[in-house]
């Protein structure tokens, strides 16, 4: 365990659901521009890859087999629970069938999430000055979806790998704030 001084430096993230199911509009205006930005810094992009495996092989047809996971309802998702589930995903796909495979992560997030950080604990009330200027500090990205929206999708040469695909589909759910459906089809 980290010294306390430590612990206190380190940035901690809000629950998710203090952005998930909100209706929201999308705070994204950055204009190359600095007086023209509405938002005048831009975090980092967690999302390090947006398509794994042999994507050349998926163009070439090879791939029969497509899972797609989409939401059931509309949702904010936010950059670090799209990669967490990229890395997971993609680590028991290259485990199983190096290379034999595509992987895509659909949503790109471009939504800029703000904070109003807010004092908690004892005597905190006094110390803080409420609502006042609470428009709060770009704190991260999420991707706004609506009802419908793919997030992933996999592309797989039989139906061996089909079932394992579904079976990594079925374990990333707890990762994603979301109700979610995977469609399954076949080309021909």
């Amino acid at each position: 365990m980290l010294p306390f001084k430590q612990r206190k430096r380190m940035a901690s993230l809000r629950k998710a659901t203090a952005y998930s199911k909100k209706k929201v509009t999308p705070y994204t205006r950055v204009s190359k521009k600095k007086s023209r930005s509405f938002v005048k810094t831009v975090p980092q992009q967690k999302i390090v890859k947006f398509v794994m495996g042999k994507p050349s092989l998926h163009d070439k047809e090879k791939f029969k087999h497509e899972l797609t996971v989409i939401s059931s309802e509309k949702v904010q998702i936010r950059h670090n629970a799209l990669e967490a589930c990229r890395q997971y995903i993609n680590k028991k796909l290259d485990k199983e069938l190096a290379g034999q495979y595509v992987f895509k992560v659909i949503p790109f997030p471009h939504h800029i999430q703000r904070e109003n950080k807010m004092l908690t604990g004892a005597g905190a009330d006094r110390m803080q000055t409420g609502m006042q200027l609470a428009f709060g500090k770009p704190g991260g990205k999420s991707a706004i979806l609506k009802k419908g929206s793919k997030i992933f999708f996999v592309g797989v040469p039989n139906s061996r790998a089909v079932v394992f695909a579904r079976k990594i589909f079925k374990q990333i759910k707890s990762k994603l704030p979301c109700k979610t459906q995977i469609l399954y089809e076949e080309r021909k």
